[in-house]
């Protein structure tokens, strides 16, 4: 791909994707795939995945929709320089940050959201004026065609590319000096894609997953939380990076919430959910097989049926699940939800603080007390409270992991300032040369504080200071 990428890095160096009006007739352009090739991505999805069009709808294409839009609405108070505070030297002159673009960017998208994850931080990487390649997931097939054979209908080819590639052609992919690297996917290959961009120093985001803890603590209402959580846990069969991992909750808290996840999987998918329109398939035969395997652990409170030929597992919760177990040990990315039980609040901080740093945390309880104490001794990417995934809707909220959940941040305005970098500008005049000249050689130390006077900044005194009597 050395030809592709150098004929990219020329279009750019050019400036074409630079102007404003290009970058909004490109996103523009975006916004016309969506709309007109709604019906094929539907039916993509759901080749794929089994993906119901509802929630193909909803989390492919609407919440891409309301990217773009947000990002229409404010590139242009966006992409205006940002002035500065300046220190006494230099009050005369301009000082600001320019966004600039990084220049040629590489995105990688997973096959669980094959067309949201791939199209939502494209949005940003244009709006901040870089050329892209794109390289969808060669598990989801009939998406992977669609982003190769489709999209480049309605893009700048001079300037935006879409590669087709296994693990191999990736790698070879990685080869080349990219200007910056968007990675949505496993925390095994994101170590990959980091130490391959280590090679030319360029900056990544990581957008991985990990084991999302969901403490439910009393008082709450059962029947709402038990609701809330299967939704989260089985939409798109699973395969969602921020849906709950696992419940930790009190014994009692656990008999009664059997019973109730029990009846929201009866009322959202009908007796038999393998018969439903409204529930999805494990996107591909190795990805079955891992999520398959995974029900030895612990006892099968509900559900546990599969069936290989339809790549189907039926929605599942699990108890008497130990640490140790193969299911707590890795990301589930299927239906499957184990319920652990903790004998207190404190146990489940400590359970919680004890693993890696999750992309989110859940926490269910109608005390405000109980939320905000797990809010402020735990350390994750997000944080929710009284729902799943919804807080990822909200274009104002930065959205990423830390640690071994990922690395940088995005949606909204925070994608476009992912892919743009802040240009630090002074412009300072040629002339009123006299005012320079305390800085220099000769030195003499009668200078010296004059010139502090005017560099540093003071200690403004603590309005809330106060005197005692």
């Amino acid at each position: 791909h050395a030809g592709l990428v150098s004929h990219l890095r020329a279009a750019w160096l050019s400036g074409k994707t630079r102007p404003l009006e290009y970058r909004v007739a490109q996103l523009e352009a975006l916004g016309h795939f969506l709309e007109e090739r709604k019906q094929d991505i539907l039916q993509a999805t759901a080749l794929d995945m089994g993906k119901p069009s509802f929630e193909a709808e909803l989390s492919e294409i609407s919440i891409c929709r309301s990217e773009l839009n947000h990002t229409l609405n404010n590139l242009g108070a966006w992409m205006k320089d940002e002035h500065v505070d300046k220190n006494w030297a230099m009050k005369l002159d301009s000082a600001f940050i320019r966004k600039d673009p990084y220049g040629l960017v590489l995105i990688i998208g997973p096959c669980n959201y094959p067309i949201y994850l791939l199209l939502m931080p494209l949005i940003g990487a244009i709006a901040a004026g870089n050329c892209v390649v794109l390289k969808p997931s060669e598990i989801s097939r009939n998406v992977e065609w669609l982003m190769a054979e489709v999209l480049p209908r309605y893009l700048d080819t001079d300037c935006f590319a879409v590669v087709t590639a296994d693990v191999e052609g990736t790698t070879k992919l990685l080869k080349n000096k990219f200007d910056y690297i968007f990675f949505t996917g496993s925390t095994s290959v994101g170590r990959i894609v980091m130490t391959a961009a280590a090679k030319h120093l360029t900056p990544v985001t990581l957008e991985l997953g990990g084991k999302n803890p969901c403490y439910v603590s009393e008082p709450c209402n059962v029947r709402n939380v038990a609701r809330r959580v299967a939704w989260g846990r089985f939409f798109n069969a699973g395969q969602t990076c921020v849906a709950p991992d696992y419940i930790l909750c009190s014994m009692e808290m656990r008999e009664r919430l059997v019973p109730a996840l029990r009846e929201a999987i009866t009322e959202f998918y009908g007796p038999e959910p393998q018969d439903s329109p409204d529930f999805g398939r494990i996107v591909g035969d190795k990805q079955f097989q891992r999520v398959r395997a995974l029900l030895g652990s612990g006892r099968v409170a509900i559900g546990g049926q599969t069936d290989e030929k339809e790549r189907y597992v039926a929605p599942t919760v699990l108890v008497d699940v130990r640490e140790e177990d193969a299911v707590m040990r890795e990301e589930i990315f299927g239906p499957v939800l184990p319920i652990l039980t903790v004998s207190s609040e404190e146990e489940a901080i400590a359970f919680i603080n004890a693993r890696e740093r999750p992309l989110v945390l859940y926490v269910f309880s109608s005390s405000e007390k109980v939320v905000r104490r797990l809010l402020e001794r735990t350390s994750s990417g997000g944080f929710c409270a009284n729902d799943t995934i919804m807080y990822m809707t909200l274009t104002s909220l930065p959205f990423g992991g830390i640690g071994p959940s990922g690395l940088g941040r995005y949606h909204g305005r925070f994608t476009f300032e992912t892919f743009s970098h802040p240009r630090s500008a002074l412009l300072r005049a040629g002339g009123r040369e006299a005012l320079n000249n305390l800085r220099y050689p000769p030195y003499s130390p009668r200078r010296l504080p004059m010139l502090r006077a005017t560099v540093e900044h003071r200690r403004r005194r603590c309005a809330c200071a106060c005197t005692l009597l």
